[in-house]
This record gives C-alpha cells, sequence and structure tokens, in this order.
C-alpha cells in the first residue's frame, strides 16, 4: 500500500479536521463543566455519517471513505491513538494507592465489578437477541462481553467528576478513585480474555496457554516491571536529556508490551495499559513528565480515536429506543447498585455509599474502547455499538449532577469549596461590626429565604459570647439555624475591624458559616476547615488586594 499525492492530501485534510472539530466541541462542553471527551465524541458523530455525511455526502466520502488507502492509514492512527490511551490511563493507576485502601475500596470495587457483571451476563445469555446478539453461536462470549461492559468505569471521567466537585482529595474522593483502579483492573483482566477467545492471533496458542502467559505477563510486571523500570527511568535521567530520553523508554515500552499481547492473541491496549501501571508506579518518573505525555497524547492522539468513533456508524439508523433505554437502565442498576453495597459494607452511611455508586458509574472513554473492540472482532451490531456509546455518555454526563444530590446530604462530602456560592461572595466598606454582619445576612437570607432579622440576632449573639476572630485577618462568625442546608457567605472588608483576633490584628476577611441546629459535626467541621484553609498570612494578604469575584473564589478554592 502506498498513497499517492491526492490521498496524502485527503489524510491530512481529514486529520486536521478532525482534531478542529474534536477541539472545538471539547471547549464547548468544557464550559458546560463536562469532561472534554464527551464534546469529542459528539464531534465524531457530528462529522460522520450521522450529520455532516448526511447533508455532504460527498465530501465526507472523499474524505474518510472513497480511498481504501484512507482507511487503512486512519486504522493505523486510530491503533497507535488508542495504544497510547490506554498506557496514559495505565500511568493514572497508582498501585501504592491501592494498597493503602481498607475493606471500604475492596468491597466497593469488587461489588463494582461482581454485580453489573452478573446481571449483564444473565440477561444476555438468557435473552441475546433482546440485546442484539451478532452470532448465535457466540452466544456464552456475548453474555461475557456485556457482563464486562457494564462492569468497567472510566477512570479518568471519574476523576474529573471528582476534581469539578472540589472533592478528589477528600476522604471519600479518595476511596471512589482508588476503587475506579482496581475496577478498571479487574475489569481489562476478564475482557482480554474474552478478547483471546475470538482473536486471530490464537491460532497459534491454546486458550490456557494464552491464560497462563497473559497472567505472568501481569504478575511480572506488576510485581518486577515495576522495579525495573524504576532503576531504568533513574538511570535515563542521569545519561540522557530531559524530558526526551524518559519520554522515548515510556513510548518505546509501551509499544513492547502491546506488541506482546498482540502476538499471543490478547489486543496491543491490555499489553499497554499493564505497562503504563508498571512504569507510573516509578517514584522516579517525575510529575511534569508525566504530565507531558497526558497532554501529548490526550490533545493529539485520543481527539482523533474519539472522533473516529462517529465517522464509523450513522447513530441515527442505527439507534434502537428499547436497546439503549436496556443498556441505560442496566448500567445504573449494575454500577449504582453494585458500588453502593460494597461501600455500605465497607462502612459508609446510607448517603455516602449512594455518592459512591454514582460516582463510580461513569462510562465514558473505556466503555467506547471495549465497544469499538467488540465492533471489530464482529461480536457485537452497530445498534448494540451506538447503544453502548449512548449509555457511555449518558451515564458520564449524569455522574456529577447525582453525585452533587447526595454530596450536598453527605457530611464527609460538605466543605467550604463545595459550599461557595459566588452571589455571596461580597466585597465590602464597613466601618463597623454590626453593619459588617448585617450586610452578610442580608445577603444570605435573600438566596436562603430565611429571616433576616432572626439570623443575625442568632449571629451576634454568638459573637457576644465569644468573639470570632481568628489571626492573619481572618474571622468566622457563625450560627447553628432553622435551615435543611448549611450556608456560607464570604466578605472582603475595605477596612480593619475587631472580632477579638487572637494576633490583636484587626479582621478583613470573614468567613460565616451558617448550619443546621441538629447537625453539631458539621459546623466543626467547617469551622475547623476554614481555620486550617487560610492558616497562611501571605496568602491572605493576596486575598484582601484581589477584586475580581471569580478570581477571589478561585484563590480561595486552591488553598491548602
Amino acid at each position: 500500500m502506498k498513497l499517492n499525492a491526492n490521498e496524502v492530501t485527503l489524510f491530512l485534510i481529514g486529520l486536521a479536521v478532525m482534531l478542529l472539530f474534536a477541539r472545538s466541541f471539547g471547549e464547548l462542553l468544557k464550559k458546560f463543566r463536562q469532561p472534554i471527551v464527551i464534546g469529542e465524541i459528539i464531534a465524531g458523530i457530528i462529522l460522520g455519517p450521522t450529520i455532516f455525511g448526511y447533508i455532504f455526502p460527498d465530501i465526507f466520502h472523499n474524505l474518510f471513505v472513497k480511498s481504501e488507502n484512507i482507511i487503512v492509514a486512519h486504522e493505523g492512527i486510530t491503533t497507535i491513538a488508542v495504544v497510547m490511551l490506554m498506557l496514559v490511563s495505565g500511568l493514572e493507576i497508582d498501585l501504592g494507592t491501592l494498597l493503602k485502601q481498607g475493606k471500604a475500596a475492596v468491597t466497593t470495587s469488587l461489588m463494582g465489578v461482581i454485580f453489573p457483571f452478573t446481571i449483564g451476563f444473565s440477561i444476555a445469555y438468557l435473552f441475546p437477541h433482546t440485546l442484539g446478539i451478532n452470532n448465535e453461536e457466540m452466544r456464552l462470549v456475548f453474555a461475557l462481553f456485556i457482563g464486562t461492559a457494564l462492569s468497567i468505569t472510566a477512570l479518568p471521567v471519574v476523576a474529573k467528576t471528582l476534581m469539578d466537585l472540589n472533592i478528589l482529595k477528600s476522604e471519600i474522593g479518595f476511596l471512589i478513585i482508588a476503587s475506579a483502579m482496581m475496577n478498571d483492573l479487574i475489569g481489562w483482566i476478564i475482557f482480554s480474555l474474552i478478547l483471546s477467545n475470538i482473536s486471530a492471533g490464537t491460532d497459534n496458542l491454546p486458550f490456557l496457554q494464552v491464560v497462563i502467559i497473559t497472567f505472568s505477563f501481569i504478575i511480572f510486571f506488576l510485581v518486577f516491571g515495576r522495579k525495573l523500570f524504576d532503576k531504568a527511568i533513574s538511570i535515563i535521567h542521569k545519561n540522557m536529556t530531559f524530558p526526551g530520553g524518559v519520554l522515548n523508554f515510556v513510548l518505546i515500552s509501551g509499544f513492547l508490551g502491546a506488541a506482546f499481547t498482540e502476538y499471543i492473541g490478547i489486543h496491543a491496549i491490555f499489553g499497554a495499559f499493564i505497562i503504563g501501571i508498571s512504569i507510573g508506579d516509578s517514584a522516579q518518573l517525575k510529575e511534569n513528565t508525566k504530565e507531558i505525555i497526558h497532554q501529548f497524547v490526550t490533545n493529539i492522539f485520543a481527539p482523533i480515536f474519539f472522533v473516529s468513533i462517529g465517522l464509523r456508524v450513522n447513530f441515527i439508523d442505527n439507534f434502537d429506543f428499547m436497546l439503549v433505554t436496556i443498556f441505560i437502565v442496566l448500567a445504573f442498576i449494575g454500577k449504582v447498585v453494585g458500588c453502593g453495597l460494597g461501600a455500605r459494607w465497607g462502612g459508609l452511611s446510607k448517603v455516602d455509599s449512594l455518592a459512591v455508586g454514582f460516582g463510580m458509574n461513569s462510562r465514558g472513554a473505556m466503555e467506547i474502547v471495549l465497544g469499538i473492540l467488540a465492533l471489530q472482532f464482529g461480536l457485537i451490531q452497530e445498534k448494540v455499538f451506538v447503544a453502548l456509546v449512548i449509555m457511555a455518555l449518558v451515564t458520564s454526563i449524569s455522574s456529577a449532577p447525582f453525585m452533587n444530590i447526595f454530596i450536598r446530604r453527605s457530611v464527609k462530602f460538605v466543605s467550604l469549596n463545595t459550599l461557595i456560592n459566588k452571589k455571596l461572595v461580597l466585597f465590602t466598606s464597613a466601618k463597623s461590626k454590626d453593619i459588617l454582619l448585617s450586610q452578610m445576612v442580608e445577603k444570605i437570607s435573600e438566596v436562603s429565604l430565611i429571616s433576616k432579622s432572626d439570623l443575625l440576632k442568632s449571629i451576634i449573639q454568638r459573637e457576644e459570647l465569644f468573639p470570632t476572630g481568628i489571626q492573619n485577618f481572618l474571622a468566622i462568625p457563625h450560627a447553628k439555624f432553622q435551615i435543611k442546608r448549611p450556608v456560607i457567605a464570604i466578605a472582603i472588608n475595605e477596612f480593619e475591624l475587631d472580632f477579638g483576633a487572637s494576633d490583636d490584628i484587626g479582621s478583613k476577611i470573614f468567613v460565616m458559616i451558617v448550619t443546621p441546629q441538629s447537625e453539631h459535626e458539621l459546623q466543626l467541621k467547617l469551622l475547623a476547615e476554614v481555620a486550617s484553609k487560610f492558616r497562611n498570612k501571605a496568602e491572605i494578604e493576596k486575598l484582601l488586594i484581589e477584586t475580581d469575584r471569580d478570581k477571589l473564589i478561585e484563590r480561595i478554592q486552591n488553598l491548602s
């Protein structure tokens, strides 16, 4: 195969268009606080035969379909893209984090695989035609695939959701991440063994031999390979230019691992994934090196892969409402109930367990990678693939809103960052304590629809009982009141006011905390968090000169 000049031109134009659409829609979705990958997938659906190909069939045909050579070239670059994507996904898994987690992470992760897998496998095996089986002779393998597809969690999407909700570094945020890591590792092992049954590579190796080699590969690299990579990267740092030497080593290792698993009959992505985990665990691999690899892959190769998804299938012609509904219902029941039960058995409260369940429900990129591979191997129909993609989009988009519902009801999740409301951030010029408190209470009463006079009376009584000035220009006036949810107001005052601070410095930044009367623990938690967050005088001085409300909020949320 050799591309002529015209084919090279069309191929490059096609890549440019794919990247343009991917970035444009990715940025658009980002403005709605959704993962960029969702915008990239939607971009592919719009650019593909569903919309663009329907309106401008000739242009679409010339760019992506007309030449067999261009199709092969696209398949080659998307294969590289998905291998690199899985390599990066592996780098994000921290084995140390997994080993440190206790009962809650183990039960959450295992139930997050076992429960949805059992539901998916059972329904697919008992009612294969309802779920769109492509080949009756592969009924068992099809059922195994459906079970696995419902078990996978999209770690990158989960991490992004937790960051958006400002709970990534919280106790339960860490639990969700650890569970998702373990969940993905188990899920990909299962799926890779499924592929070994239908891969052409298994013509040379019996299935049992493939299983033995696969687990030997996993054990070697996750136990011994980690140490070898750690030493190798240390040597590279001393003898090669940075970051080129390490980047080159990581990519070479990833490609070799991918080539090995492809050779034995397991898809290439699994080898890249395991190598990524092994290298990512190295103490010698600097965070900025990981970030370079992450940016390189997620901004160039990954968008090409996700856009290519929409180029493969017409989502309107292959949309089956019943099939889509079944997959979405199974996805929610499997993950939310499974992970929720696991978290509950691990010692979490009912509310926290439901938050974990919805947090683990994101499918996103990983689900679609599974679907693409199954479609390529002829395991599923295009209608099933479309249903899987839509299910992945729905679970990813809905994860944050559903989590937020339970976060607001959970003491563990409630934090200053989650409670900051732009409407309750004030820049004031009050010259007395009473005026300042009145202004802050007035804003709270407008947002929460509570009595200003009663709340102000409670705040002042608490202040008279014990002044709330801390130090470093900070005061934390607070009260318990007849409300259902905690409320926080923040004020930056032009003048120093005497709130009895221990360092005898007047207060200029005020964080007013109002919590439900029955939640004593919550008030203590918020008071402790605010005091800890604002302990650095230099950082507070930077806040005091900030005049932009959005930038002030960002600065406060970034305080550690």
